[in-house]
């Protein structure tokens, strides 16, 4: 029998059969060309070097241009965008590897410059984030957002059953929406982000109204086996929070849970910051849940060998230390030293350098 970490073994995640359970967690680079929103030729070589992960989930990808909130992010809405992240998932597939991508719309975390028509963001109430966002010429405040009316709703839903469709054709493994970090799934969520007084805002039910609609519109395209979600309970990102995460975020596991949704994606505590800081029951998330439970943020080998071994996680998603380490993996099997991330300048934007420079661990002995 061995003796080897469950971390390092296979496991099947919905529809999905992972070789092991170090997964890629999605990481904002702001590498996509520039106009069209396509994923970039860089792009290809980025994710075709880390397909030695369990699964891939791609940056951020926003289903429509109202749903764009930073510069040179790429789009899963039109054919040519369709085209340019085939050739990424082509070249994953070709390296023995899966890819999920993460379809977003960000809402309030926008800029006008960004919107259709130079016009106002979107989110469920009229109040701006009072956070950064990136546009062209740098880092700006973010614009006072709109209200969405009732009756935008659904079109916004079919905005993300389009980009899932979409990566259907692309050749994506998976998608994975994103309901975390502040953007707008979780800005409605959230009370102190959505104060309506319409059937989408006040109680726990209502606020996973428009969540769950945008999970339903998707069912109707794309694989129940093959859908996950990201969630971030109590992160205060893009200031984002709520008054009762433990009785919103139970609440919409259980309605996922009916809906038989592959995985749900949990960053646990600060996103990027503290993870255990923040009192919250994840232990109780998980159960809520019947599909796999996916924990994020600031896992170190030994914690993430321990929380698949206890059974608080079927996999561990990594990030920061994925900007660095193609190979990692395989490094973490291995117990190898980890690159050092180049400066911080080189996270958003730009091109080869601190994206696809990071050697693998043989290059790196070779170099030595």
């Amino acid at each position: 029998m061995s003796n080897e970490p469950k971390l390092f073994t296979p496991v099947q995640i919905g529809d999905l059969s992972l070789k092991n359970r170090v997964v890629m967690a999605p990481l904002t680079r702001n590498r996509a060309d520039h106009g069209p929103d396509t994923a970039s030729a860089l792009s290809i070589t980025y994710y075709r070097q880390r397909a030695g992960a369990g699964l891939i989930i791609t940056e951020g990808t926003q289903v429509s241009q109202q749903g764009q909130g930073y510069a040179w992010t790429p789009g899963l809405y039109s054919d040519a965008q369709v085209a340019a992240w085939r050739k990424v998932t082509d070249g994953v597939h070709d390296a023995g590897g899966l890819i999920a991508a993460q379809i977003w719309h960000v809402g309030r975390i926008s800029h006008a410059s960004l919107q259709p028509n130079g016009g106002a963001p979107v989110a469920p109430s009229a109040i701006n984030a009072g956070t950064k966002t990136f546009i062209p010429t740098g880092f700006t405040d973010t614009s006072d957002p709109r209200a969405l009316d009732a009756g935008e709703l659904a079109g916004v839903a079919g905005d993300f059953a389009k980009a899932a469709a979409n990566a259907l054709k692309a050749g994506f493994d998976g998608i994975e929406i994103h309901g975390a970090n502040g953007y707008l799934i979780d800005q409605f969520l959230k009370d102190g982000s959505n104060t309506r007084t319409d059937s989408y805002g006040g109680s726990v039910e209502n606020r996973a109204r428009f969540p769950l609609e945008v999970v339903d519109a998707i069912l109707k395209v794309f694989p129940k086996g093959r859908l996950g979600i990201r969630l971030s309970p109590v992160s205060p990102a893009n200031n984002a929070v709520t008054s009762d995460p433990a009785e919103v975020f139970g609440y919409f596991a259980a309605e996922l849970s009916k809906r038989g949704i592959a995985f749900i994606h949990v960053v646990e505590g600060a996103t990027g910051g503290p993870r255990d800081n923040m009192a919250f029951d994840y232990a109780a998330l998980k159960k809520a849940f019947s599909g796999a439970y996916i924990a994020n943020n600031s896992y170190t080998r030994d914690l993430a060998i321990d929380a698949v071994e206890a059974g608080r996680a079927d996999a561990i998603a990594f990030g920061r230390a994925y900007i660095a380490n193609p190979d990692l993996a395989e490094r973490l099997k291995l117990n190898a030293p980890l690159n050092e991330l180049k400066g911080r300048e080189t996270f958003y934007g730009g091109g080869a350098e601190g994206y696809t420079d990071y050697p693998a661990l043989n290059q790196a002995q070779a170099a030595e």
